[in-house]
């Protein structure tokens, strides 16, 4: 078949943020493209995820402010008291998925992407079958890229019925404010909940199996994040225990069972619980069995170019992005993945970058980190034979920060002793999420700590705790 024969130059199955991402790039480089979504557009990150999560933090965060009563004293203003509409807040959430839904279709309808709503699946490397509405047919492309994205991740004994036991994808409507949750896992879905959850005056019990509560976050900001997020709330907790039977119900029963001796240590009785333990690819009736592609506990093999691999090899015009291949499950990762892809198909070679992609956890207050943590950078300079260090700097000695009233966190730079090199920065405090960029796009470059502290900052800002710790990590180089 000649390049002139296909139908498509690229078809990417899924249009979440990964496929979104990528098929503008597509259009960009003169691609004649089209996309193929079963479900929503947008995806997880859109729908169930991501967007309707930030708008429940915001106003829940809002809701939090304004009830801190000593926080509105120091800077001179009173309020009675807050109420809110739980109803409401439910709404702000589903108005923005509409909005940016409507937003991401547009976009894709104006750049003259073909979106195909149905069921894609691979026939071989250039032909995805689709099963819609209007039953199946069969399209060519010159290329073939999956995004199917990924869906919560459930454990063995735990019953779903979606009302009273449920995931981050019902969670996300707030269909119910209950009395006392638990939420099962402690990373940042489940540290998330609990910040908007407590905000609206819910009682909350957070169960985590691995022996520390937020076991993905660099250890310092974990004990910062235990005791400023978890322990002065209403917020219960269990770590090194397994919640190995739920029942949905009223009341919902939850037994816990150590994970050391797996002996059962007590039995919860909870008005709903949150199931947040993480998320599982999304890649069953894909069709890669058609093509010999083995899944690694469900994830897409791919190397850093995002082709998929067989057998160690790339299988050509096949490329897989997104949280299916379980490289890195955050949105903004897909969509950079998606350039990637593009990139090398158009015949740019280019290969991503993890260290440098930042992640974030959108709690009050916010907590960001990009690179390495600090067990990680020792563990790697152990291994190539150089000394890492590491300096703090906190908000509380931040001009903007006592401005605002919000003191609470620090800055954490982790860097190489003999050349500087910037290896990983976490943050916890106002505007984390914002601050992380800088750091991010520094280990991109593979900067050093010692041209790093030369940057001028805006002042009063927040971005000066970098500064301060750039320039007090050259001070030890």
């Amino acid at each position: 078949m000649s390049e002139r024969e296909f139908d498509y130059d690229l078809v990417i199955i899924g249009a979440g943020v990964g496929g979104h991402g990528a098929a503008l790039h597509a259009v960009k480089c003169g691609l004649k493209t089209a996309i193929i979504e079963a479900k929503d557009m947008g995806g997880t990150c859109v729908n169930r995820g991501c967007i309707p999560s930030k708008a429940l933090l915001a106003a829940s965060g809002k809701v939090r402010e304004l009830g801190d009563a000593q926080h509105l004293f120091n800077l001179g203003i009173h309020i009675d008291g807050v109420d809110f509409q739980r109803q409401a807040i439910a709404d702000h959430a589903a108005n923005l998925v509409n909005k940016i839904r409507g937003d991401l279709t547009n976009s894709l309808k104006r750049l003259k992407v073909d979106t195909i709503h149905g069921w894609g699946k691979v026939l071989d490397t250039q032909k995805v079958s689709v099963l819609g509405d209007d039953g199946e047919r069969v399209i060519s492309a010159r290329d073939i890229m999956l995004c199917p994205g990924s869906v919560p991740f459930v454990p063995r004994g735990i019953e779903i019925d979606h009302k009273t036991v449920f995931t981050s994808d019902e969670a996300v409507k707030l269909e119910t404010l209950p009395q006392w949750i638990a939420i099962i896992g402690s990373g940042y879905i489940g540290l998330e909940f609990s910040d908007i959850y407590t905000a609206l005056g819910c009682e909350v019990t957070m169960i985590e199996a691995l022996d520390t509560l937020m076991p993905g976050f660099d250890p310092e900001i974990s004990k910062l994040a235990e005791r400023v997020l978890i322990k002065s709330r209403d917020i219960e907790t269990y770590s090194g225990v397994f919640a190995t039977k739920i029942t949905p119900g009223e009341p919902v029963n939850i037994e816990l069972t150590d994970a050391q001796t797996k002996e059962v240590i007590d039995t919860l009785e909870v008005d709903a619980c949150l199931v947040a333990t993480g998320r599982v690819p999304a890649t069953k009736n894909l069709g890669l069995e058609n093509i010999g592609v083995e899944t690694n506990r469900g994830f897409i093999p791919v190397n850093d170019k995002m082709e998929v691999l067989r057998d160690g090899e790339p299988v050509p015009h096949l490329w897989a992005v997104g949280d299916a291949n379980g490289k890195m499950m955050l949105a903004h990762a897909a969509s950079g993945q998606g350039v990637i892809a593009v990139e090398n198909m158009c015949g740019r070679e280019k290969t991503i970058d993890y260290r440098s992609i930042p992640a974030a956890a959108f709690t009050h207050p916010e907590i960001s980190y990009v690179g390495l943590s600090e067990p990680a950078a020792l563990e790697l300079g152990e291994r190539e034979g150089f000394e890492v260090s590491s300096v703090k700097t906190y908000f509380k000695g931040n001009s903007k920060a006592l401005a605002e009233g919000e003191t609470d966190g620090f800055a954490k730079v982790i860097y190489r002793k003999d050349t500087g090199e910037l290896l990983g920065v976490h943050i916890m405090g106002i505007h984390a999420s914002d601050l992380i960029q800088e750091a991010a796009n520094a280990i991109a470059q593979r900067q050093s700590v010692q041209h790093l502290s030369f940057n001028v900052h805006t002042h009063p800002t927040l971005s000066e705790v970098l500064d301060e710790a750039f320039k007090r990590a050259e001070a030890t180089i």
